[in-house]
Parts: C-alpha cells; structure tokens; sequence
C-alpha cells in the first residue's frame, strides 16, 4: 500500500511534535539547565537547526508542555459537579479528579522547572504566571459553586482555598518525590479528602464564627478561673 506524502505543513506539525516530545522527556530525566538543545534535536531525530527552525529556545519548550498540561487539566473539572448528583459524589469524583496530580510525576516536574524558570526569568514568569492564575480561578469557581449548590457556608474565601487546595497539591507532591515510601499513594488520597471535607463538606454548625483576633476566646467554650497553684506558679 503506497504511504500518502505529508505536506509541508505535516511535516512541521510532526517535526514539532517529536522535539516536544523530546524535551518532555530530557526534561524530566535531566532537568532544564543540565538539557540542552542538541540533547532534544538527537533524541527526536532531527538537528540543531530543525529545532531552531520550529522553536526559539529551550523556554518555549516548557511553557507549551506546561500549556498543554494545562489544557488537558480544564475539561475535567466540569464532570465533577454532575446536575443531580449527592454531595457524596461530588466529594469522590473531586477526590478522584484531584489525586490524579499526586501519581501525575512527569507532568509534576515539568511544573516545578517552569517555576524554578519563573523566578529566575521575569518574561518567562509573566507568561507562566497565566496559567498559575487561571489554574487557581478554575478551582475557586468550583469550590464557590458546591458551596452554593450545597447551600454550606464557606470557612475562608474562596480563592484562599482554591490556593490553599493547589499548594497542599504541590506540597505532598514534593514529599512524595522525597519519601515515596512514608507519602504513599493512600496517604495522599487520606491529606486530599481531609482537606476537601474540612473546606466543602463541614457541617454549617462545625464552622467556627468566633472572634479571630488574636487572644480572643471562642464562643461557647468556658473560660478557667486561675487556681490557687496557678497563682503560686505565677508568683
């Protein structure tokens, strides 16, 4: 059977996919300071100047996988909060939804480069800083519309816990990679439904409205006279 010729537009599309491939991979088993652009052109098959040919340098590399990883994240979320389904269900499938990021190492890395990259670089860090942004919206919008749905009032604002929710993700993340064998796959997934259930499934009467200032006693809770040994302690 005779093979159809690609064309030149095809042929680009390809060449680029392969090198994003490459780097995907050189990225995450060397990191991007030690990968360099002969590294990705050899392992996707091409040259130096192919690459120079469909990319500017290493930066754009990252940022599409991050970009793409990105994407893929957005759809997802949507299945999550099903008209007609049980708070119960909608806690399984965000726990669900949101513990595919622990196990997710690849992905993971290419993150944590991209921030290592953004601190260092403030042209990288404006461009990557979007999908930071929009990644913590997407999350705040789902926590305020179960609050809503529910009809449970919420402990802190919803974009606190949304960046509370994404940074507890990156944390036990990086414990994971550290010590997979004491950050197991069932802690993770016991850290993710706490933290879930604290924030969206609290009983109403379970959430504290006392006085937050600082020495302030909380509401029903009875304060202790000193007693005579307290005072002798204090003297």
């Amino acid at each position: 059977m005779k093979r159809e010729r690609l064309t030149h537009a095809q042929r680009r599309e390809q060449t680029r996919e392969r090198l994003l491939e490459a780097a995907r991979k050189m990225f995450v088993k060397k990191g991007l300071a030690a990968t360099s652009v002969e590294d990705i052109a050899e392992t996707a098959g091409y040259t130096r100047g192919a690459f120079y040919s469909n990319f500017d340098g290493k930066p754009e590399l990252l940022l599409e996988l991050v970009r793409r990883d990105h994407d893929s994240a957005q759809v997802d979320p949507r299945a999550v909060m099903d008209e007609g389904s049980t708070p119960a269900e909608v806690k399984a499938r965000a726990i669900a939804y949101y513990g595919r990021y622990f196990r997710d190492r690849d992905c993971f890395l290419l993150w944590v480069e991209a921030k290592l990259l953004a601190y260092r670089d403030t042209a990288f860090q404006e461009r990557f800083n979007a999908f930071r942004h929009e990644k913590v919206d997407q999350i705040s919008t789902y926590i305020r519309t179960a609050s809503e749905r529910d009809g449970r009032p919420l402990p802190l604002q919803a974009d606190a816990l949304a960046l509370g929710l994404v940074s507890l993700r990156e944390g036990v993340q990086f414990s994971r990679m550290c010590d997979p064998q004491r950050a197991s796959d069932k802690v993770m997934q016991i850290v993710l439904a706490g933290f879930l259930s604290c924030v969206l499934w609290r009983q109403p009467e379970e959430i504290p409205h006392a006085d937050h200032r600082a020495g302030a006693p909380g509401r029903g809770r009875r304060r202790r006279t000193p007693t005579a040994g307290a005072d002798k302690i204090r003297d």
